[in-house]
């Protein structure tokens, strides 16, 4: 496994991260026993840098808020063997954990608590990266800020992140956080695959201005990229959306199965090498359910892209055309 920093930081992580979303969610997720053989599997492989967030996983009889995900990671730590020390570990703050007032959303009162409340579910003394799941516009960021601050000086903390923001939003967090003589923001996980390339325009510039490492979320468009048309009926393909979706994109799903059939590469491991060879990109995140799968991403690693693939790629799914406002205006 070969390393790379996050964004402009010393730190170290693996070119894939583990997504743990599908563990813990009853009846269509991946069980608590699994979870724990493909995340042992994930660090014998390599793989150091794993990403969760406190509304992952729900069950039937589960409270709102009660973190399924990030306990079954926590459980997973205790058995020892310096799983957590090995471990570059992401979670995030935002999302509704309960019915009252002030348990969702970016106030300084939910960071705070959510951050001991992920602190005892992951069975850990800090988390490495702290992110925030999404822009929240009723918080200031001085009070934003002052709460990460908080949670940076006591230790319990030692980076912070974004999801789903804005260039715009990189870009007043990160100046509102250089006037406190503070880090600020050192990641920006995105949607990002060759079927949604948005972030293209303004996201990815912000990123590379301020030094962030990209997490792109979602690689494979929800399994529409990972060999959708030769497994139309297996497992969740076989679900009406799932299939409406193949039905509109079958033209440019069939040229894209065929260009990769013709490199001798399977789908999902092309769409993964797509983003990899983009030198913005940190650690695309992977959501195995089995072992196998988990396997079959690693091979990603070792395909490099030419030239002439990449731009066949950009004639398949054409993307916005470069950065704003080149992409758009003269």
């Amino acid at each position: 496994m070969q390393y790379q920093r996050l964004g402009r930081l010393a730190l170290e992580v693996s070119p894939l991260c583990l997504g743990t979303m599908n563990f813990g969610w009853e009846g269509q997720g991946t069980s608590e026993e699994d979870a724990f053989r493909i995340m042992d599997h994930a660090l014998d492989k390599g793989i150091n840098f794993f990403d969760t967030a406190n509304v992952y996983g729900r069950r039937k009889d589960a409270a709102p808020g009660e973190g399924v995900t990030e306990q079954i990671i926590g459980r997973w730590f205790a058995q020892g063997g310096n799983r957590r020390e090995r471990v570059v570990l992401a979670t995030k703050v935002y999302g509704g954990m309960g019915d009252w007032p002030n348990y969702s959303g970016l106030s300084a009162l939910n960071i705070r608590r959510a951050c001991d409340a992920s602190l005892r579910r992951l069975q850990t003394d800090h988390i490495d990266l702290y992110q925030m799941h999404h822009i929240d516009r009723r918080a200031p960021w001085e009070e934003i800020w002052q709460a990460m601050q908080q949670l940076v000086d006591a230790g319990k903390v030692l980076y912070i992140g974004s999801s789903n923001f804005a260039g715009i939003h990189i870009v007043e967090a990160n100046e509102a956080a250089r006037s406190r003589h503070f880090m600020g923001l050192v990641a920006e996980q995105s949607l990002y695959n060759l079927t949604a390339r948005t972030v293209e325009l303004e996201v990815l510039p912000a990123c590379e201005r301020y030094g962030l490492g990209v997490i792109p979320w979602s690689p494979l468009a929800g399994g529409l990229l990972g060999g959708a048309l030769a497994k139309a009926t297996e497992g969740r393909r076989s679900d009406p959306g799932f299939q409406r979706r193949v039905q509109e994109e079958r033209p440019k799903l069939e040229a894209w199965e065929k260009l990769c059939a013709d490199i001798g590469e399977r789908p999902a491991d092309v769409a993964l090498a797509w983003l990899l060879a983009n030198p913005i990109v940190t650690a695309p995140i992977i959501g195995p359910r089995t072992m196998d799968q988990l396997d079959g991403s690693l091979r990603a690693l070792d395909i490099s892209l030419s030239a002439e693939i990449l731009r066949s790629l950009d004639e398949v799914f054409p993307g916005p055309g470069g950065e704003a406002p080149e992409a758009y205006a003269w």
